[in-house]
């Protein structure tokens, strides 16, 4: 995630040309996305495609057995909750610390939008997504559920951060549609699983799966609260030398487009590792797609790249192949017993 930062007079300055950096973006990001695929194709040499198939399970595995040593009992992280604290009155401020989350909306809500279309037969031209209950989890101030509800979704938001949820609140209350459509609520999402096993159509994760403190709990989360063939859509930023350098060291200590210490590169999520563990928890993921944040234009677009920041949207597994998967399991639990020589036997 980029955002706002000490950097505010330049970026007034150039909020006019902004509007005109769409027509402009393929030529002014040539160079950095020239560095991209570059960066992708010496990576790609090195990639587990040419392990043999044993190592790659091995590498698959690796990530599931490294999350199943966590202790924690909360997704949440105190230290996040304390950074996104002191920036809770800023949400709103299209030049301020969340500017890049703002536009990130230009692509990001096209992405939400056109996929779920894609898998609706019938929807209504003004409001297309009405009928779908989404879930915004780690809301903020409200930049992400306010356009979708716009779209005739009915959202809720959640967000540990209580200032963040009072801004989201006064925000919708200028709007009364919105003021029917989006409900927020200061929680976690490990907190509403059990009042809310499978309510949504659609759970949203935007700039949020590097922030929480147990990744694997939080996946296994939004699939409970999931309904059956539903969808989850995140994006996040990949665990590459590229975006420690972009991503902390230009972004934060350079630049100061975000505030120092908004990320820790330690969390920060590899695709590879996101989709081991959707699809350990039962989803299966239909597409990852490369985003790239322009910062002279403070524009968003889409790359082939995935070495900074990307996208997912995955599909949660339906009743039937839920219903197979815990036969199938049951099945195997019991042919293992069958072939077993009881120690009373022996």
């Amino acid at each position: 995630m980029w955002g706002g930062g000490p950097a505010r007079a330049l970026r007034r300055a150039l909020a006019l040309r902004r509007r005109r950096a769409a027509a402009a973006l393929p030529g002014a990001a040539g160079g950095l996305r020239g560095v991209l695929q570059d960066y992708d194709r010496k990576r790609q040499l090195k990639s587990s495609s040419t392990l043999p198939v044993s190592l790659i399970e091995m590498k698959s595995n690796m990530f599931t057995v490294m999350r199943s040593f966590s202790t924690s009992h909360s997704s949440v992280d105190s230290d996040e909750i304390k950074k996104f604290q002191l920036l809770a009155h800023k949400w709103w401020d299209e030049e301020g610390e969340y500017a890049a989350l703002h536009s990130m909306n230009d692509i990001r809500v096209p992405f939400i939008r056109d996929t779920l279309l894609s898998m609706r037969s019938n929807y209504h031209l003004g409001n297309p997504l009405s009928g779908i209950k989404i879930l915004d989890v780690g809301c903020g101030g409200g930049l992400l559920s306010e356009p979708l509800g716009r779209l005739g979704a009915s959202v809720t938001g959640i967000d540990p951060v209580e200032d963040n949820i009072r801004t989201a609140d006064q925000h919708k209350s200028f709007d009364p549609v919105l003021a029917k459509r989006i409900q927020y609520k200061s929680s976690s999402l490990e907190e509403i699983v059990e009042e809310s096993m499978e309510t949504f159509d659609v759970i949203v994760a935007s700039e949020v799966v590097e922030h929480v403190a147990d990744l694997e709990m939080f996946i296994k989360c939004c699939s409970q609260v999931l309904k059956p063939e539903g969808s989850l859509f995140i994006t996040t930023i990949n665990k590459t030398q590229l975006s420690y350098v972009l991503g902390i060291v230009v972004a934060e200590k350079i630049m100061g487009i975000v505030p120092e210490g908004t990320h820790e590169w330690e969390k920060f999520v590899p695709p590879e590792e996101l989709e081991c563990l959707l699809e350990s928890n039962g989803f299966s993921v239909k597409t990852v797609s490369g985003m790239l944040y322009n910062p002279l234009w403070g524009s968003w677009s889409w790359t082939e790249s995935t070495s900074l920041n990307y996208a997912v949207h995955a599909v949660k597994s339906g009743a039937q192949a839920q219903a197979h998967a815990t036969d199938t399991q049951q099945h195997s639990a019991t042919a293992g017993t069958a072939g077993t020589v009881p120690d009373s036997t022996v």
